[in-house]
């Protein structure tokens, strides 16, 4: 068994976010007789998981799903991690094309130095992109084909 301090150390995550972790159900702990905190070994490596999975911008509740699918009383095995990053793999790739999208046009955009709306590629006249939905459309999902 590790202490908060053990855990916060060799994972170099902070205790506020083991903590945080542990209330929002993605990581386990044991109490002792005085209440202090002890992680299971496998607490590592589901910390590592968890900072992975939000760098790859992953939910909390994506994040909170693929853990309970994991064994609880043993840690998972090289078959589990492969099962569970199939499912994200899909993910990983939208979230590859998106970084594509905006690395590519911050490149045309931010440097183009064409001040001009009329040939801007991000511009948005009359707010076509908020038929496509919420948010940085041309950027999440590229432009629409005109």
């Amino acid at each position: 068994m590790l202490t908060i301090g053990e855990v916060a150390e060799r994972s170099g995550v902070p205790h506020s976010a083991l903590r945080f972790y542990e209330a929002e159900g993605l990581l386990q702990t044991e109490r002792t007789d005085g209440g202090q905190r002890r992680y299971h070994r496998d607490a590592l490596r589901r910390v590592a998981f968890i900072r992975i999975a939000q760098q790859l911008g992953l939910t909390l509740d994506q994040i909170r799903e693929a853990l309970a699918s994991l064994p609880e009383n043993r840690t998972p095995t090289a078959r589990d991690w492969a099962v569970l990053s199939r499912r994200w793999r899909p993910l990983v790739d939208e979230r590859i094309a998106q970084l594509e999208r905006l690395r590519d046009q911050l490149d045309s955009c931010i440097g183009c130095g064409c001040l001009s709306l009329s040939s801007c590629g991000l511009y948005n006249r009359d707010d076509v992109a908020s038929t496509h939905g919420a948010g940085p459309r041309w950027i999440l999902e590229g432009r629409p084909e005109a």
